[in-house]
């Protein structure tokens, strides 16, 4: 069904990838540095990165996430250089792939060469016009079962390519709005975790997103971090199952998820954060979602 909607391209009717664990994308940062400011993060902080801090830094989430997934490489090009921030790039569920259409023209260069490597790789691609601002992970996150897409707008994406993104999988898709510009993504204030939790920064939200936030967590569920904390990219994480990798954040909140069943690792990203992102922002997920989740909630839920 999919594959007869002009929105999807596929050359041949190939099998889909299919993956046994959780599978990540990650592109080291060889030209990695604030070249421009088109968020609040950049500012003050043009050519500020340390290349061979970045290196350091990257290589220890890349192999800290090897320890829980599989992790593929997506080659860097140089006039790219937020292109580390793969996860901006595309949202991944059932072997198909939402390529973003990028609201900078300093980001539209990468959209090429991610769409290539995903084509090879035999994804479906589901293309979102240009007029139609997108960015991937960064401003849609689907939920820990996979069932249900979470979208933000307001700075970055728009909301009309909600739907439109949405369709791709048939699934139903809730719409927040980020009244904050320093939280221009959605994966700098909101992260669905295994066991049906959440982690998340109220703040960002308007009053009608909180509303459908609250409707859709239980309280016991809903893990609320400080403005330090999401200052710090508290809620930009990665979830693998138990497994949450994360930068360093000078709070508790560490010892918060692990009080919730979590193991945390808390890793030197600050070179990342200069440009506007973090772990989150660092890895694409390929695999979907689910895959372990209904394990992961067993044995989250026999804890407590």
């Amino acid at each position: 069904m999919m594959t007869s909607s002009p929105a999807v391209t596929s050359s041949v009717f190939a099998p889909l990838p299919h993956f046994n664990r959780p599978t990540f994308l990650m592109c080291p940062p060889e030209f990695y540095d604030v070249d421009y400011v088109i968020n609040p993060w950049m500012a003050g902080n043009l050519h500020q990165p340390s290349r061979d801090a970045a290196f350091m830094q990257w290589k220890s989430l890349y192999r800290q996430l090897q320890k829980v997934a599989d992790v593929r490489l997506l080659h860097a090009r140089e006039g790219s250089p937020d292109m580390v921030f793969v996860a901006h790039a595309a949202v991944v569920q059932h072997g198909l792939a939402a390529v973003s259409s990028f609201a900078h023209p300093q980001r539209q260069t990468e959209e090429g060469h991610l769409r290539k490597w995903l084509q090879d790789a035999g994804f479906l691609l589901w293309e979102t016009p240009r007029e139609t601002s997108f960015e991937g992970e960064g401003d849609a996150l689907f939920d820990a079962n996979g069932g249900h897409l979470w979208a933000a707008h307001g700075v970055r994406t728009c909301r009309h390519s909600h739907r439109h993104v949405a369709d791709a999988w048939h699934t139903p898709v809730t719409s927040l709005h980020l009244v904050d510009p320093r939280f221009y993504h959605l994966d700098l204030c909101f992260a669905p975790l295994s066991g049906g939790y959440l982690l998340y920064f109220p703040e960002a939200f308007d009053a009608a997103s909180l509303e459908k936030i609250e409707a859709a967590y239980a309280a016991e569920k809903r893990i609320v971090v400080s403005e330090l904390e999401a200052t710090q990219f508290g809620c930009n994480v990665i979830n693998v199952g138990r497994n949450i990798l994360m930068g360093a954040v000078e709070t508790d909140l560490a010892e918060r998820l692990t009080g919730r069943g979590f193991d945390v690792t808390e890793l030197a990203l600050s070179e990342f954060q200069r440009g506007g992102g973090s772990a989150k922002s660092l890895a694409l997920r390929l695999s979907d979602s689910a895959l372990g989740s209904k394990v992961v909630e067993t044995d989250l839920r026999t804890q407590f």
